[in-house]
């Protein structure tokens, strides 16, 4: 979502400012723009709608230069994208703000704040904050202790950078339900609200956790804690190298991130497989002794992390007999939930930061679950640091919109939880383990022979060219499979798609099908697949038109309306994160047909961190 970028240096920081929001770009945004106190001792801004070049632009023709400044990105939430709404905001000529998240008591504060005499030129909530500091800086003559008293007043999320030019040398900031992290600089310091923005110019970083406020200098950095105590952050150091933010070979983010799957389900699986088992305390140190007590599961999460969820379920009732249930966060976190005995809870999430999963870990600590555990890609984010225990993906920085790598890697991590809790309770078969740890050994390898028929599935994309809407089937644990492949065709190729299990055809999906709408199913070689052929038969019956990603042993064959790709044997257990692949290849080479936007589809963000 919207992204946050601040320097103080005695270099000139705007270029720093507007490369750290180039990195950003990812998260997803409508406009942009930089505060800057300059060298004439004023405090300026540039702001425009649309992609951060045409910021630069804006800044080529009117340059600003200066050591102290913030910066942002936009996704509208209050008002419409234009200029006026896009960030930072004034209170006069004295202070800027800009503002990741929502703040819900906006309307009483605004009427408040016009009765003071402040005069809004803007849609937004984030423009509350703004005049409410001016406010309190009035009566209280320092900005730290403004930021203090106001922030009581403030209801809702947000991660809050300020600078002032009554007191020129720092930005000061606020995290409540946004994250934000500081990077650590010699003789200059800044803030982002992902270090991913500052890989440029540090290495150092210190996270901000749930409501600190910071005072940000050249050559210091002072935290208070929610509690209004001083304290320390760990300064963490981070090694994934500068190269995950370059797409080198690839045109694109996406396709150069479907390709590291094989090497990211290998850093996933490493130091967490034995001999013949899954290493439990992997987990985390309390995870035996928790494991023990589970017996019912239940997960939430959003959008791609809530179709792995749903492969999940398969697995856990299959292999442990553990019951699960699984539910969209945002509609889990509004309802009065009956919990059942000794539940754990379970959240996935790409970033750790998605607010309605967050939401939900944090109704559920209230509700009476056995315990909380998170699948995450980001040690770092409030999932991690809030739940009992996790387990990190290891998928590394995520930049495609549409999530590929972060998908597989949750899909292999919520196995490695299925086997563990199996482990500890003792309710897998006899040797199921064993074989399941000898198969995900072989996994990366497999992935690599999926990724080596994108020739082929590039082909196959010429078929949907001019297509506006299509069907994906699937059946047991490839329906989730098939609903993942109908959201990243819909996500990055504007393409109507559904999904549905492939016996619900006779019950309404099969009226849409004819010879306009191509019908994607997935067909591994297991008990369901004759039934799955009967259900194929009733699409070609009424003209549809079939591509069937199939098990080279599945016995289907090429025929008139029918294309067929064979895909590597696999066991039927791993089989839907092999069958992943090629629908996201599919859907990548369509997106390229069309012509839009792939690693930044519209309307979307990467990382949804308000509601």
């Amino acid at each position: 979502m919207c992204g946050i970028v601040g320097a103080v240096a005695e270099r000139n920081i705007t270029p720093i400012l507007v490369e750290g929001l180039k990195r950003l770009e990812y998260r997803g945004y409508d406009s942009a723009g930089v505060a800057v106190f300059t060298q004439a001792g004023e405090l300026q801004r540039r702001r425009r709608v649309g992609k951060v070049a045409e910021l630069e632009q804006a800044l080529a023709g009117e340059p600003l230069t200066g050591h102290l400044g913030i910066a942002h990105t936009r996704w509208a939430t209050h008002g419409a994208p234009s200029e006026r709404n896009a960030h930072p905001h004034f209170s006069g000529e004295q202070l800027a703000v800009v503002h990741n998240g929502i703040i819900e008591n906006h309307e009483e504060l605004r009427e408040r704040l016009k009765g003071l005499g402040y005069v809004f030129t803007s849609d937004t909530d984030t423009e509350t904050i703004v005049h409410l500091l001016h406010h309190k800086l009035q009566q209280l003559g320092d900005l730290t202790a403004a930021l203090k008293a106001a922030i009581p007043e403030l209801h809702g999320a947000y991660g809050l950078a300020v600078i002032s030019a009554a007191q020129p040398d720092r930005i000061l900031a606020a995290r409540s339900g946004s994250p934000l992290v500081i990077g650590l600089g010699l003789g200059e310091n800044f803030l982002a609200s992902d270090q991913l923005a500052l890989r440029q110019v540090t290495d150092r970083f210190m996270y901000l956790e749930e409501g600190d406020i910071a005072e940000i200098r050249r050559d210091s950095v002072q935290i208070w804690d929610v509690a209004g105590q001083s304290v320390q952050r760990e300064s963490v150091q981070y090694h994934e190298g500068a190269e995950a933010a370059d797409k080198g070979e690839y045109r694109h983010f996406m396709l150069k991130e479907i390709h590291e799957q094989p090497k990211v389900v290998q850093r996933t699986l490493e130091g967490r497989l034995g001999g013949d088992h899954v290493l439990v305390q992997a987990f985390g140190p309390q995870a035996a002794e928790l494991f023990a007590k589970v017996r019912n599961v239940q997960i939430v999460a959003c959008g791609t992390s809530y179709h792995a969820g749903m492969v999940a379920r398969y697995w856990l009732e299959a292999l442990t007999g553990i019951p699960c249930q699984i539910e969209v966060a945002s509609e889990f976190r509004y309802r009065q939930v009956a919990v059942q005995p000794d539940s754990l809870f379970v959240s996935i999430s790409q970033s750790g930061e998605t607010a309605d999963t967050l939401a939900a870990l944090r109704n559920a600590k209230q509700a009476g679950y056995l315990a909380s555990l998170t699948i995450c890609n980001v040690g770092t984010s409030s999932l991690v640091r809030e739940s009992d225990l996790c387990l990190l993906t290891q998928a590394g920085p995520e930049i495609g919109v549409a999530s590929t790598k972060a998908f597989t890697t949750q899909l292999v991590s919520l196995l490695l939880l299925t086997l563990a809790l199996g482990q500890v309770r003792g309710t897998l078969q006899a040797g199921v383990a064993a074989e399941l740890v000898e198969e995900l050994r072989r996994l990366p390898t497999r992935l690599g022979e999926a990724l080596a028929m994108d020739k082929t599935v590039e082909k196959v994309a010429e078929l949907f060219a001019e297509k506006h809407h299509t069907l994906f089937l699937g059946r047991g644990a490839q329906y989730p499979v098939a609903m993942e492949g109908a959201l990243k065709l819909k996500e990055i190729s504007y393409i109507h798609a559904e999904a549905y299990p492939a016996g619900e055809l006779k019950h309404g999906p099969l009226a849409l099908v004819d010879a306009d709408m191509p019908v994607v199913t997935v067909a591994p070689n297991n008990e369901l697949l004759e039934k799955l052929k009967s259900n194929l038969q009733e699409v070609r019956a009424r003209g549809g038109e079939l591509i069937v990603f199939a098990d080279g042993a599945a016995g289907m064959s090429n025929g008139e309306g029918t294309q067929v790709i064979n895909m590597p044997h696999i066991h039927d257990v791993l089989a839907p994160i092999l069958y992943t692949v090629p629908l996201q290849l599919l859907s990548y080479y369509v997106a390229v047909l069309k012509g839009t936007d792939v690693d930044q589809p519209r309307n979307l963000a990467k990382s949804v961190t308000v509601e």
